[in-house]
Protein backbone atom coordinates (compact mmCIF):
# COMPACT_ATOMS: atom_id res chain seq x y z
CA UNK A 1 0.00 0.00 0.00
CA UNK A 2 1.89 3.24 -0.72
CA UNK A 3 2.23 5.80 1.77
CA UNK A 4 -0.02 8.58 3.11
CA UNK A 5 0.32 11.90 2.19
CA UNK A 6 0.86 14.22 4.58
CA UNK A 7 -1.48 16.65 2.81
CA UNK A 8 -4.77 14.43 3.75
CA UNK A 9 -3.88 13.81 7.26
CA UNK A 10 -6.92 16.43 8.16
CA UNK A 11 -9.20 13.87 6.66
CA UNK A 12 -8.20 11.21 9.11
CA UNK A 13 -7.36 13.64 11.75
CA UNK A 14 -3.56 12.49 12.31
CA UNK A 15 -3.97 9.65 13.36
CA UNK A 16 -5.68 6.88 11.46
CA UNK A 17 -8.86 5.13 13.29
CA UNK A 18 -8.44 1.35 12.93
CA UNK A 19 -11.53 -0.72 11.53
CA UNK A 20 -13.44 -2.76 13.30
CA UNK A 21 -13.17 -6.64 11.96
CA UNK A 22 -16.55 -7.48 10.27
CA UNK A 23 -18.68 -10.06 12.19
CA UNK A 24 -20.48 -13.13 10.55
CA UNK A 25 -23.59 -14.47 11.83
CA UNK A 26 -24.27 -17.84 11.64
CA UNK A 27 -27.53 -18.43 9.75
CA UNK A 28 -29.42 -19.56 13.09
CA UNK A 29 -28.17 -16.02 14.57
CA UNK A 30 -29.93 -14.19 11.25
CA UNK A 31 -32.82 -16.14 11.91
CA UNK A 32 -33.51 -15.51 15.51
CA UNK A 33 -33.09 -11.86 15.58
CA UNK A 34 -35.40 -11.48 12.17
CA UNK A 35 -37.93 -13.21 14.08
CA UNK A 36 -37.07 -11.02 17.44
CA UNK A 37 -37.57 -7.81 14.96
CA UNK A 38 -41.25 -9.38 13.67
CA UNK A 39 -42.51 -9.42 16.97
CA UNK A 40 -41.46 -6.04 17.79
CA UNK A 41 -42.63 -4.88 14.94
CA UNK A 42 -46.38 -6.22 16.12
CA UNK A 43 -45.85 -4.68 19.32
CA UNK A 44 -45.33 -1.62 19.34
CA UNK A 45 -43.12 0.29 22.05
CA UNK A 46 -41.58 -2.45 23.64
CA UNK A 47 -38.17 -2.35 24.13
CA UNK A 48 -37.65 0.71 22.96
CA UNK A 49 -38.11 0.17 18.95
CA UNK A 50 -40.49 1.93 16.99
CA UNK A 51 -43.83 0.84 15.86
CA UNK A 52 -42.70 -0.18 12.29
CA UNK A 53 -45.11 -2.49 10.16
CA UNK A 54 -43.75 -6.06 8.45
CA UNK A 55 -42.69 -5.09 5.19
CA UNK A 56 -44.49 -6.12 1.94
CA UNK A 57 -43.53 -7.68 -0.63
CA UNK A 58 -45.46 -6.68 -4.27
CA UNK A 59 -47.26 -9.82 -5.37
CA UNK A 60 -47.62 -10.29 -8.98
CA UNK A 61 -51.10 -8.70 -9.24
CA UNK A 62 -49.13 -5.17 -8.19
CA UNK A 63 -50.57 -5.62 -4.66
CA UNK A 64 -48.70 -5.29 -1.24
CA UNK A 65 -48.59 -8.47 0.47
CA UNK A 66 -47.80 -8.64 4.13
CA UNK A 67 -44.80 -9.38 5.46
CA UNK A 68 -43.63 -13.11 6.84
CA UNK A 69 -45.83 -15.07 9.26
CA UNK A 70 -45.35 -15.21 12.51
CA UNK A 71 -43.09 -17.67 14.06
CA UNK A 72 -45.01 -20.70 16.33
CA UNK A 73 -45.87 -19.39 19.41
CA UNK A 74 -46.21 -15.83 18.11
CA UNK A 75 -49.82 -14.28 18.88
CA UNK A 76 -52.23 -15.09 15.82
CA UNK A 77 -54.70 -12.84 13.98
CA UNK A 78 -54.85 -8.99 13.62
CA UNK A 79 -55.55 -6.49 16.17
CA UNK A 80 -58.92 -5.72 17.78
CA UNK A 81 -60.85 -3.20 15.31
CA UNK A 82 -61.06 0.63 16.57
CA UNK A 83 -63.87 1.55 19.44
CA UNK A 84 -65.48 3.94 16.38
CA UNK A 85 -66.27 0.51 14.59
CA UNK A 86 -67.54 -1.09 17.30
CA UNK A 87 -69.87 1.57 17.91
CA UNK A 88 -71.33 1.85 14.15
CA UNK A 89 -71.99 -2.36 14.67
CA UNK A 90 -73.83 -1.61 17.65
CA UNK A 91 -76.02 0.80 16.06
CA UNK A 92 -76.74 -0.78 13.31
CA UNK A 93 -77.60 -3.69 15.37
CA UNK A 94 -80.49 -1.31 17.00
CA UNK A 95 -82.32 0.02 13.67
CA UNK A 96 -84.16 -3.27 13.10
CA UNK A 97 -85.59 -3.06 16.61
CA UNK A 98 -86.17 0.68 15.93
CA UNK A 99 -87.71 0.18 12.19
CA UNK A 100 -90.03 -2.98 14.21
CA UNK A 101 -91.47 -0.28 16.20
CA UNK A 102 -92.22 2.16 13.81
CA UNK A 103 -93.98 0.31 11.75
CA UNK A 104 -96.09 -1.23 14.80
CA UNK A 105 -97.14 2.39 15.84
CA UNK A 106 -97.65 3.06 11.90
CA UNK A 107 -99.89 0.19 12.18
CA UNK A 108 -102.04 1.53 15.19
CA UNK A 109 -102.73 4.61 13.81
CA UNK A 110 -104.06 3.26 10.52
CA UNK A 111 -105.87 1.10 13.17
CA UNK A 112 -107.77 3.91 14.85
CA UNK A 113 -108.12 5.80 11.62
CA UNK A 114 -109.53 3.26 9.57
CA UNK A 115 -111.72 1.70 11.60
CA UNK A 116 -114.32 4.28 12.57
CA UNK A 117 -114.03 5.23 8.52
CA UNK A 118 -115.15 2.08 7.81
CA UNK A 119 -118.10 1.63 10.31
CA UNK A 120 -118.89 4.50 8.76
CA UNK A 121 -119.66 3.75 5.28
CA UNK A 122 -120.79 0.54 6.26
CA UNK A 123 -123.61 1.53 8.22
CA UNK A 124 -127.12 2.33 6.90
CA UNK A 125 -127.90 5.24 4.99
CA UNK A 126 -131.84 6.55 4.99
CA UNK A 127 -133.46 9.09 3.24
CA UNK A 128 -134.11 11.85 5.82
CA UNK A 129 -134.88 15.05 4.32
CA UNK A 130 -137.99 16.60 2.75
CA UNK A 131 -137.85 17.74 -1.20
CA UNK A 132 -140.67 20.55 -0.32
CA UNK A 133 -140.09 24.02 1.11
CA UNK A 134 -137.65 24.61 3.79
CA UNK A 135 -136.18 27.21 6.31
CA UNK A 136 -132.95 28.95 4.79
CA UNK A 137 -129.33 27.90 5.86
CA UNK A 138 -128.70 28.90 9.64
CA UNK A 139 -125.60 29.53 11.13
CA UNK A 140 -124.29 26.75 13.56
CA UNK A 141 -125.12 22.81 12.70
CA UNK A 142 -128.17 20.98 14.24
CA UNK A 143 -128.61 16.91 14.36
CA UNK A 144 -131.68 15.69 14.80
CA UNK A 145 -131.79 12.22 17.16
CA UNK A 146 -134.02 9.64 17.11
CA UNK A 147 -134.65 6.45 18.97
CA UNK A 148 -136.96 4.40 16.84
CA UNK A 149 -139.15 1.59 18.48
CA UNK A 150 -139.25 -0.57 15.01
CA UNK A 151 -139.87 -4.02 16.29
CA UNK A 152 -140.02 -5.79 12.64
CA UNK A 153 -136.47 -6.40 12.66
CA UNK A 154 -136.54 -8.10 15.98
CA UNK A 155 -136.99 -12.00 16.48
CA UNK A 156 -139.34 -13.44 18.62
CA UNK A 157 -136.58 -14.01 21.15
CA UNK A 158 -135.08 -10.42 20.85
CA UNK A 159 -138.94 -9.02 21.76
CA UNK A 160 -139.07 -11.47 24.57
CA UNK A 161 -135.24 -10.97 25.95
CA UNK A 162 -136.23 -6.70 25.29
CA UNK A 163 -139.65 -6.75 26.83
CA UNK A 164 -140.55 -4.62 23.90
CA UNK A 165 -144.07 -6.05 23.03
CA UNK A 166 -145.24 -6.95 19.28
CA UNK A 167 -146.94 -3.37 18.31
CA UNK A 168 -146.87 -3.31 14.64
CA UNK A 169 -145.69 0.03 12.81
CA UNK A 170 -142.44 2.00 13.38
CA UNK A 171 -142.61 5.04 16.14
CA UNK A 172 -140.07 6.91 17.47
CA UNK A 173 -139.41 6.88 21.67
CA UNK A 174 -136.72 9.62 21.43
CA UNK A 175 -136.50 13.09 19.61
CA UNK A 176 -133.37 15.36 20.44
CA UNK A 177 -132.19 18.31 18.51
CA UNK A 178 -127.64 18.91 18.73
CA UNK A 179 -127.40 22.17 18.42
CA UNK A 180 -123.31 23.47 17.61
CA UNK A 181 -123.75 27.16 17.77
CA UNK A 182 -121.33 29.57 16.40
CA UNK A 183 -121.84 31.75 19.56
CA UNK A 184 -122.33 29.94 23.05
CA UNK A 185 -122.21 26.75 24.45
CA UNK A 186 -123.79 23.68 22.23
CA UNK A 187 -127.57 22.68 22.92
CA UNK A 188 -129.43 19.40 23.57
CA UNK A 189 -132.68 19.95 22.88
CA UNK A 190 -135.28 17.27 23.72
CA UNK A 191 -138.67 17.02 21.47
CA UNK A 192 -141.43 15.07 23.71
CA UNK A 193 -143.03 12.57 21.54
CA UNK A 194 -146.45 13.76 22.82
CA UNK A 195 -146.23 17.18 22.02
CA UNK A 196 -149.50 18.54 20.50
CA UNK A 197 -148.09 19.91 16.92
CA UNK A 198 -149.21 20.21 12.89
CA UNK A 199 -148.18 17.38 10.74
CA UNK A 200 -147.71 18.61 7.35
CA UNK A 201 -150.68 17.19 5.09
CA UNK A 202 -151.75 15.11 8.28
CA UNK A 203 -153.52 17.61 10.44
CA UNK A 204 -152.58 18.23 14.32
CA UNK A 205 -151.10 14.95 15.80
CA UNK A 206 -148.40 13.96 18.39
CA UNK A 207 -145.31 14.55 17.01
CA UNK A 208 -143.76 10.99 17.14
CA UNK A 209 -147.02 10.22 14.64
CA UNK A 210 -145.32 12.13 11.74
CA UNK A 211 -142.66 9.30 11.88
CA UNK A 212 -145.37 6.63 11.51
CA UNK A 213 -146.86 8.53 8.71
CA UNK A 214 -143.62 9.25 6.75
CA UNK A 215 -140.59 8.07 8.44
CA UNK A 216 -137.95 9.99 8.89
CA UNK A 217 -138.76 12.76 5.59
CA UNK A 218 -141.83 13.54 7.58
CA UNK A 219 -140.64 13.60 10.91
CA UNK A 220 -137.86 16.50 10.01
CA UNK A 221 -140.87 18.39 8.05
CA UNK A 222 -142.57 18.16 11.18
CA UNK A 223 -140.00 19.66 13.22
CA UNK A 224 -138.99 22.53 11.20
CA UNK A 225 -142.49 23.20 9.91
CA UNK A 226 -143.17 23.97 14.00
CA UNK A 227 -139.51 25.07 15.10
CA UNK A 228 -138.02 27.42 12.46
CA UNK A 229 -134.92 25.74 13.01
CA UNK A 230 -133.07 24.15 9.95
CA UNK A 231 -132.09 20.18 10.16
CA UNK A 232 -128.82 19.53 9.25
CA UNK A 233 -127.80 15.94 9.82
CA UNK A 234 -130.02 13.09 11.26
CA UNK A 235 -128.79 9.67 13.14
CA UNK A 236 -131.39 7.05 14.03
CA UNK A 237 -130.57 4.62 16.73
CA UNK A 238 -133.31 1.43 16.90
CA UNK A 239 -133.87 -1.18 20.06
CA UNK A 240 -130.64 -3.44 19.65
CA UNK A 241 -128.26 -0.82 19.15
CA UNK A 242 -129.15 0.93 22.43
CA UNK A 243 -128.04 -2.81 23.64
CA UNK A 244 -124.99 -3.20 21.35
CA UNK A 245 -123.46 0.26 21.99
CA UNK A 246 -123.99 0.03 26.04
CA UNK A 247 -122.47 -3.87 25.63
CA UNK A 248 -119.77 -2.70 23.51
CA UNK A 249 -118.81 -0.02 26.43
CA UNK A 250 -118.77 -3.02 29.27
CA UNK A 251 -121.92 -1.65 30.26
CA UNK A 252 -122.91 2.03 32.02
CA UNK A 253 -123.90 3.69 35.49
CA UNK A 254 -127.30 4.99 35.92
CA UNK A 255 -128.50 6.54 39.05
CA UNK A 256 -132.45 5.95 39.44
CA UNK A 257 -134.07 8.63 42.51
CA UNK A 258 -136.92 6.31 43.20
CA UNK A 259 -137.01 2.28 43.21
CA UNK A 260 -138.63 1.05 39.65
CA UNK A 261 -140.93 -1.56 38.96
CA UNK A 262 -142.62 -1.06 35.54
CA UNK A 263 -143.83 -4.45 34.18
CA UNK A 264 -144.39 -3.76 30.42
CA UNK A 265 -140.10 -2.51 29.86
CA UNK A 266 -139.66 -5.54 32.21
CA UNK A 267 -137.22 -2.95 34.58
CA UNK A 268 -137.14 -3.77 38.24
CA UNK A 269 -134.10 -1.51 39.83
CA UNK A 270 -133.38 -0.20 43.02
CA UNK A 271 -132.93 3.77 43.91
CA UNK A 272 -129.38 4.68 43.56
CA UNK A 273 -126.36 4.66 41.22
CA UNK A 274 -125.64 1.26 39.73
CA UNK A 275 -124.01 -0.41 37.10
CA UNK A 276 -126.20 -2.35 34.03
CA UNK A 277 -125.86 -3.88 31.25
CA UNK A 278 -127.44 -3.18 27.62
CA UNK A 279 -130.70 -4.46 27.90
CA UNK A 280 -131.18 -3.21 31.46
CA UNK A 281 -130.36 0.32 30.01
CA UNK A 282 -133.08 0.09 27.58
CA UNK A 283 -135.52 -0.56 29.92
CA UNK A 284 -134.43 2.25 32.16
CA UNK A 285 -135.11 4.81 28.55
CA UNK A 286 -138.24 3.24 27.44
CA UNK A 287 -139.93 3.25 31.01
CA UNK A 288 -142.74 5.76 31.72
CA UNK A 289 -145.65 4.31 33.12
CA UNK A 290 -143.77 4.17 36.83
CA UNK A 291 -142.42 7.31 36.32
CA UNK A 292 -144.88 10.03 38.47
CA UNK A 293 -143.88 12.72 35.84
CA UNK A 294 -144.40 10.56 32.40
CA UNK A 295 -142.67 11.17 29.53
CA UNK A 296 -140.53 14.21 31.08
CA UNK A 297 -138.83 11.59 33.29
CA UNK A 298 -138.91 9.83 30.29
CA UNK A 299 -136.84 12.29 28.48
CA UNK A 300 -134.13 12.85 31.68
CA UNK A 301 -133.26 9.34 31.84
CA UNK A 302 -132.75 9.18 27.69
CA UNK A 303 -130.29 12.28 28.23
CA UNK A 304 -128.59 10.53 31.35
CA UNK A 305 -128.16 7.24 29.34
CA UNK A 306 -126.62 9.01 26.50
CA UNK A 307 -124.22 11.22 28.57
CA UNK A 308 -123.19 7.69 30.52
CA UNK A 309 -122.63 6.12 27.05
CA UNK A 310 -120.43 9.23 25.54
CA UNK A 311 -118.55 9.54 28.58
CA UNK A 312 -117.13 5.51 28.78
CA UNK A 313 -116.40 6.24 24.70
CA UNK A 314 -114.34 8.94 25.76
CA UNK A 315 -112.68 6.88 28.07
CA UNK A 316 -108.36 5.83 27.39
CA UNK A 317 -109.57 2.28 27.44
CA UNK A 318 -112.02 2.60 24.32
CA UNK A 319 -109.28 3.37 22.39
CA UNK A 320 -106.00 1.45 24.06
CA UNK A 321 -108.09 -1.43 23.84
CA UNK A 322 -108.16 -2.78 20.38
CA UNK A 323 -110.98 -5.02 20.89
CA UNK A 324 -113.09 -2.86 22.80
CA UNK A 325 -112.36 -0.18 20.53
CA UNK A 326 -113.45 -2.45 17.01
CA UNK A 327 -116.68 -4.09 19.13
CA UNK A 328 -117.84 0.02 19.76
CA UNK A 329 -117.12 1.16 16.23
CA UNK A 330 -118.82 -2.57 14.90
CA UNK A 331 -122.02 -1.64 17.06
CA UNK A 332 -122.25 1.76 15.99
CA UNK A 333 -122.36 0.64 12.86
CA UNK A 334 -125.37 -1.72 12.89
CA UNK A 335 -127.36 0.26 15.06
CA UNK A 336 -126.67 3.88 13.73
CA UNK A 337 -128.83 4.86 10.78
CA UNK A 338 -127.62 7.84 8.53
CA UNK A 339 -129.65 10.73 6.59
CA UNK A 340 -128.04 11.19 3.29
CA UNK A 341 -125.69 14.02 3.74
CA UNK A 342 -124.63 13.63 7.22
CA UNK A 343 -121.35 13.14 7.29
CA UNK A 344 -118.52 11.95 9.33
CA UNK A 345 -118.20 15.75 10.53
CA UNK A 346 -121.15 16.07 11.83
CA UNK A 347 -120.87 13.33 13.74
CA UNK A 348 -117.64 14.37 15.54
CA UNK A 349 -120.20 17.13 16.74
CA UNK A 350 -122.28 15.37 17.88
CA UNK A 351 -119.89 13.13 20.31
CA UNK A 352 -118.39 16.84 20.89
CA UNK A 353 -121.41 18.34 21.92
CA UNK A 354 -122.84 15.76 23.94
CA UNK A 355 -119.23 15.68 25.89
CA UNK A 356 -120.30 18.67 26.71
CA UNK A 357 -123.09 18.83 27.37
CA UNK A 358 -122.89 16.14 29.89
CA UNK A 359 -119.68 17.94 31.44
CA UNK A 360 -121.79 20.84 32.58
CA UNK A 361 -120.58 23.08 29.48
CA UNK A 362 -123.13 22.98 27.29
CA UNK A 363 -126.86 23.36 28.13
CA UNK A 364 -129.48 20.40 28.26
CA UNK A 365 -132.95 21.28 28.03
CA UNK A 366 -136.68 20.62 27.07
CA UNK A 367 -138.87 22.61 24.91
CA UNK A 368 -140.87 24.96 27.60
CA UNK A 369 -144.38 23.19 28.20
CA UNK A 370 -147.18 24.96 29.33
CA UNK A 371 -149.67 21.84 29.73
CA UNK A 372 -147.72 18.27 30.58
CA UNK A 373 -151.20 16.32 30.35
CA UNK A 374 -153.75 18.04 28.15
CA UNK A 375 -156.94 16.44 26.36
CA UNK A 376 -157.02 16.33 22.75
CA UNK A 377 -158.85 14.66 19.82
CA UNK A 378 -155.81 12.35 19.92
CA UNK A 379 -155.57 11.28 22.95
CA UNK A 380 -153.44 12.89 26.51
CA UNK A 381 -150.78 15.37 24.64
CA UNK A 382 -148.47 18.18 25.68
CA UNK A 383 -148.70 21.50 24.68
CA UNK A 384 -145.98 23.90 24.15
CA UNK A 385 -145.16 27.08 25.91
CA UNK A 386 -145.75 29.32 22.69
CA UNK A 387 -143.49 32.59 23.79
CA UNK A 388 -140.48 30.48 25.99
CA UNK A 389 -140.27 27.77 23.41
CA UNK A 390 -140.93 30.24 20.87
CA UNK A 391 -137.50 32.37 22.41
CA UNK A 392 -135.86 29.01 22.55
CA UNK A 393 -136.36 28.00 18.80
CA UNK A 394 -135.88 31.43 17.75
CA UNK A 395 -132.38 31.58 19.68
CA UNK A 396 -131.16 28.03 18.14
CA UNK A 397 -132.30 29.49 14.60
CA UNK A 398 -129.90 32.63 15.25
CA UNK A 399 -126.51 30.31 16.35
CA UNK A 400 -126.40 32.14 19.41
CA UNK A 401 -127.58 29.99 22.96
CA UNK A 402 -126.43 32.49 25.24
CA UNK A 403 -129.23 33.74 26.09
CA UNK A 404 -131.03 29.75 27.09
CA UNK A 405 -129.17 29.15 30.30
CA UNK A 406 -132.68 30.16 32.25
CA UNK A 407 -133.46 26.94 30.18
CA UNK A 408 -131.28 24.85 31.88
CA UNK A 409 -132.61 21.63 33.07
Amino acid sequence: MAPREEDMDWLYRDEPEQAEPTAVLRPDEVERIRHTDSRRAQQPGQSGYPAVAPYAAETPSGRAQRGPEPAPGAPAGPPPPPPAATKTKRRRKGRPVLRTIGILVLAWVLFLIGTPIYAWFTGTKVDAFPSGERPPEQPGTTVLLVGSDAREDLSAEDRSRLGTGSTEGRRTDTMMLLHTPTSGEPVLLSLPRDSYVEIPGRGKNKLNAAYAFGGAPLLVETIEHNTGIRVDGYLEIGFLGVVDVVDAVGGIEVCPTFDIDDRDSHLKLSKGCQEVDGVTALGYVRMRKADPRGDLGRMERQREVIGAIVDRVASPMSVLNPVRYWQLNMAASKSLARGEGTGIGQLTQVATGFLSVMTGKGLSITVPVSDPNARTEVGSSMLWDEEASGEVFAAIAAGDTGALEKYRK
